[in-house]
């Protein structure tokens, strides 16, 4: 018998994986990253084999990693975690640095941040599970680094679905048949500008929250159906 809330015990972070190939880059958030070992400075992460960002460090072999502080905002974490770099450019409102390796790194509400050269690949089904040498790292911030209970408890961050630890709600297909049915008889609804989620109703209160990445009201935008 395997207990899935037994998972739900396991401590993880916030990181903005980043690389680049030549003219193409890309990043996206995932929540495993570790130090391997010290004498190499190696680390890991599992990231999603079907992640644009995933292609482009296969190509290159070096990643960037940054580690969000507990400030960083829901708009930034939306904008890793929520779209695709295949079609959006995550980098141009985002500040970032470019290590020696030529990698691009953000920088704003990041605590610290580790360029590493890929030695190890695993392939885990859905995932990759990446080992790589640290060439470079740095202190950025002195602010606290935001666990993932942190972005969920008192963020009120949601999962994305390509994340290692992502469950697939029970109620999903029944909550999607209703909004179908919802939305046929509506003429507008609204959108998150973030994460695309949308929600069929007339107004959304003022303390509303997306249930998906969590950004408020503001950041939703009246579409007509």
């Amino acid at each position: 018998m395997i207990d899935k809330i037994a998972f739900r015990s396991l401590s993880y972070g916030l990181y903005l994986v980043t690389a680049r190939d030549g003219g193409k880059q890309a990043g996206c958030v995932v929540n495993t990253f570790f130090q391997v070992t010290s004498n190499p400075a190696q680390a890991s992460i599992a990231i999603n084999k079907d992640n644009f960002t995933t292609g482009v460090i296969a190509a290159s072999g070096m990643f960037e990693v940054s580690v969000l502080a507990q400030d960083a905002p829901m708009e930034l974490i939306g904008r890793f975690g929520f779209h695709s770099s295949a079609n959006t450019d995550k980098f141009q409102e985002t500040k970032t640095r470019v290590d020696e390796a030529g990698v691009p790194y953000v920088v704003e509400h990041a605590v610290a941040h580790f360029c590493v050269k890929v030695k190890q690949t695993l392939d885990l089904g859905t995932h990759l599970y990446i080992v790589g040498e640290v060439v470079e790292s740095a202190v950025l911030s002195s602010e606290d680094p935001m666990t993932y209970a942190y972005y969920h408890q008192v963020k009120g961050g949601k999962t994305p679905p390509k994340a290692s630890s992502y469950e697939q709600p029970e109620e999903a297909a029944q909550d999607q048949k209703e909004e179908n049915e919802d939305a046929a008889a509506r003429t507008f609804a609204w959108r998150c500008t973030i994460c695309g989620h949308i929600e069929y109703v007339d107004e959304l209160p003022d303390d509303f929250t997306c249930p998906v990445c969590g950004v408020g009201k503001e950041l939703f935008e009246r579409i007509e159906l």
